[in-house]
């Protein structure tokens, strides 16, 4: 069996993306294939599918077989279950943590110029699109937000130099923003200012108040 059908089966059969390393797992031990023929298995399935629908694509966690995104508007009509849909307020805090990474929480509000809902960075620590990855040496020692790899995944990309210029980024989010969901410029409550278990372990002996700003409204996905 050559090595080039079997990194294809397996493409085609994992839920995930697949890297190199988790291809050459596949194999008894001693009889793994090198690094660079497992790579050049999948140099030469990427330019067997160049011409068809389905791609070979290389994101941050490995690689994966998709429908090319032209096709989507058909291929999402096989599919009930109606994609996820985000609030303007969601996906603006998204954009900000991916340009502006490590961002604390403070900063995304001083930018926006509302407050950021607990709930919204709550959504974005499920979805697995944000997490902190330290804390700013300041009075408090609020959390640094930054994107992880499954957000690269979400959107086709190797690594954040992939990013495009920010105006292209937000137009991609059109298709899971909800024009429905409206945002309600009313006073943040205290409840509203309660911090995410990851900010709290850290400013609780020295947690600055915090100014009471315009809040954001429901932003949790809807689909």
């Amino acid at each position: 069996m050559e090595l080039k059908d079997i990194v294809e089966a397996a493409l085609f059969v994992a839920q995930k993306p697949l890297s190199a390393v988790e291809l050459q797992a596949l194999f008894p031990d001693g009889e793994q294939p090198e690094t660079a023929a497992v790579r050049a298995a999948l140099a030469e399935l990427a330019l067997e599918f160049n011409s068809r629908p389905i791609e070979l694509k290389q994101v941050a966690t490995g690689y994966r077989f998709q429908v090319r995104e032209g096709l989507s508007p058909w291929i999402s009509r096989l599919f009930e279950e109606r994609p996820a849909r985000y609030t303007k307020a969601f996906l603006e805090t998204l954009a900000i943590i991916a340009y502006r990474q490590p961002v604390t929480r403070g900063e995304i509000e001083e930018i926006r110029g509302v407050a950021v809902s607990t709930q919204i960075i709550r959504n974005l620590l499920e979805r697995d699109w944000a997490q902190v990855v330290g804390h700013k040496e300041v009075p408090g020692r609020p959390g640094l937000y930054a994107t992880t790899r499954q957000f690269l995944d979400y959107f086709n990309l190797k690594g954040l130099d992939e990013l495009p210029p920010l105006q292209t980024f937000i137009d991609r989010l059109g298709p899971i923003a909800d024009p429905d969901l409206p945002i309600p410029a009313t006073p943040a409550t205290e409840n509203e200012r309660t911090e995410t278990p990851e900010e709290s372990a850290s400013e609780s002996n020295a947690a600055a108040p915090h100014p009471t700003t315009p809040a954001d409204g429901e932003s949790a996905p809807t689909g």
